[in-house]
């Protein structure tokens, strides 16, 4: 199970309050307000927002923007997959909502070291709310060799009230991206 915060170190804070800033920028751009930011000794490496709308992809979550940057960034310089992984194992997830199933099975796939998380993902979370893919057992689901998968460390709950406050700007503005209901809505 995912850990619940207490008291934050004031680096903790101050990455998970760049999340929001990413968050912040999907909402501005009619995005589902979902930000994050990837952390290495220290150092942002990379960050995302989601981008599902403006692509009309449904797979770019925030989570999957940064990872996408940083693959990128290191297969440009020539690093092989174990090295890639070596580095991932070194890297901590800021985001403002819980993983997503997806998203949480990328980052065990990727080996990251640990994910820190605002708000809860009570429809589609993999970090305790629907199913633990950070937790070691998670591995069993990848156990057949086909996708090698290990647990992270995952602490939830921090800065939750922003996060959510976001999400609920966005759904009082209504989203305009919407798909119109294919059936009419019943009055009572």
């Amino acid at each position: 199970m995912a850990s619940s915060v207490g008291a934050d170190p004031p680096s903790t804070l101050k990455f998970m309050e760049l999340a929001l800033d990413q968050a912040k920028f999907a909402l501005d751009n009619l995005e589902v307000p979902v930000g994050c930011v990837i952390v290495e000794d220290g150092i942002v490496i990379a960050s995302g927002s989601n981008r599902t709308t403006i692509t009309r992809n449904a797979t770019r979550h925030a989570e999957m923007e940064a990872i996408d940057i940083l693959l990128e960034k290191w297969q440009k310089i020539g690093l092989d997959q174990l090295q890639v992984a070596e580095k991932f194992s070194r890297c901590d997830l800021y985001v403002t909502c819980e993983p997503c199933i997806m998203c949480a099975t990328a980052l065990s796939i990727l080996g990251i070291r640990e994910v820190f998380y605002g708000c809860a993902n009570d429809k589609f979370g993999g970090c305790g709310s629907i199913l633990s893919l950070h937790e070691s057992s998670s591995e069993k689901l990848c156990s057949k060799g086909v996708l090698p998968a290990k647990g992270f460390k995952c602490t939830r709950g921090l800065m939750s009230e922003k996060a959510i406050a976001l999400f609920r700007s966005f759904y009082e503005q209504g989203n305009p991206n919407a798909p119109k209901p294919h059936r009419p809505v019943r009055m009572l």
